[in-house]
């Protein structure tokens, strides 16, 4: 087949290479300059399966009311009068949060996120055939450790993991001492830790190294991308996908089209009668350079209290997570990054990094459940890859392999999910 796919993102480019590598015809429209500028950019570059566990759970909403009126909340919640696409998204998120939905969705994303993992690590040994792929991307196989300040997080923790156990994720809770062990930069602040689970077979690295570097051996086995060229809208004939319109007046046909397009997907395909449950939530992240022989993590790191990752890149330490629902706002707001800072100063005191902070903002595809939508959207030849959230690099290879079974008619071999 010939097939548009819409955006260069980490999932539209996977996307993209799976496609190719299947023995399709394949073209990448992405309205910025290079691949994965936008929500791929400076993210917290973790493959983490083991932050599967969704916004939308049992204690949601509790927690989101202690931290009203807090600018600097883990979660922050905008909502404007006009604003219906919230208004529906919160409703959807507040039936998310009970016991049984919580737990669908987790081994939905469980089962998709190993998945996904395993499909990388085929990816990272085929691509390091000729050169070292992962060291392109600053990669590290040293898995992900979710620390716990206050005991009965932890304690909430601990049964969250044994479920995750169950689904096949190997994931376990540990003591304080064994969180410094693991990790040796954590000592300054052995007394404050409560506990910590531990996730070996997890990843981190840069998401925009390894998007950019995945383009370029995409375009070189075929792919072709146009960058700086905005799409206008879908051509249809009758109710069928014929190609796209570019903003410069160009078609563009195609047998296909994969719509990756992240936060802007919902409004998009509003024009088209297809209303998606996927609402952007900015996540804010900082990156700091790192003096020679600092004291830093190696291993990634979960925050989950603060809901906040660091992730090792080499000489630098990125420091991402947050949430805050604002449309598509993406101003700094210094507030929210002074407390990513002070985070940072809490639990690395002797850390030292040189210059001022790269802070920045990028807006997650989010859909109420944490849960992606893959597969074939209501309009015929047209194919959604979206609403991947915070878990978009996580999930990317994953979903790009599965949504190349579907369309090929195919039955995807990961368990347990709901594609559409």
């Amino acid at each position: 087949m010939n097939i548009l796919v819409l955006g260069a993102g980490v999932i539209g480019t996977t996307s993209a290479w799976y496609l190719r590598q299947a023995g399709h015809e394949v073209t990448v429209i992405e309205r910025g300059s290079a691949a994965a500028l936008e929500t791929s950019f400076a993210n917290g570059g973790q493959i983490s399966v083991s932050h599967a566990e969704p916004w939308a759970n049992p204690h949601a909403i509790p927690q989101a009311l202690a931290w009203l009126g807090r600018e600097d909340a883990p979660l922050l919640f905008r909502p404007r009068p006009r604003d219906l696409a919230l208004l529906r998204w919160s409703l959807a998120f507040l039936g998310n949060c009970l016991p049984g939905r919580a737990r669908d969705n987790i081994r939905a994303i469980v089962r998709l996120a190993l998945y996904s993992r395993a499909q990388l690590q085929c990816l990272r040994q085929r691509l390091s055939e000729t050169t070292d792929f992962n060291r392109e991307y600053d990669g590290l196989q040293k898995g992900i450790l979710h620390l716990y300040t206050e005991r009965e997080a932890f304690k909430r923790a601990i049964a969250t993991t044994r479920l995750m156990q169950n689904y096949g994720l190997e994931r376990e809770p540990i003591d304080a001492q064994t969180c410094v062990n693991i990790e040796p930069a954590l000592a300054p602040i052995r007394h404050l830790l409560a506990g910590g689970d531990y996730t070996p077979t997890d990843e981190s690295g840069d998401a925009r190294r390894f998007t950019q570097t995945l383009a370029a051996r995409a375009a070189a086995a075929g792919v072709i991308f146009h960058y700086n060229t905005p799409v206008a809208r879908l051509e249809l004939h009758g109710h069928k996908l014929q190609g796209v319109l570019l903003q410069d007046g160009r078609n563009i046909k195609a047998d296909a089209c994969v719509l990756a397009l992240g936060s802007y997907s919902a409004p998009f395909l509003r024009a088209y009668g297809i209303d998606l449950p996927v609402y952007p939530a900015k996540g804010y992240s900082a990156t700091l350079e790192l003096e020679d022989g600092t004291p830093a993590p190696s291993v990634s790191l979960t925050d989950d209290t603060h809901k906040l990752v660091f992730s090792r890149l080499g000489n630098r330490l990125r420091v991402a997570g947050t949430a805050e629902f604002n449309g598509f706002n993406l101003d700094l707001n210094p507030t929210r990054c002074q407390a990513i800072l002070r985070r940072v100063g809490t639990l690395f005191p002797n850390l030292r990094y040189s210059g001022d902070p790269n802070f920045w903002c990028g807006l997650r595809p989010a859909t109420p459940s944490n849960v992606p939508l893959i597969g074939q959207s209501k309009l015929p030849g047209l194919w959604l890859n979206t609403g991947h959230g915070t878990l978009g690099w996580t999930m990317a290879c994953g979903s790009a392999a599965a949504l190349t079974d579907l369309m090929a008619g195919q039955r995807p071999t990961v368990m347990d999910f709901p594609f559409l």
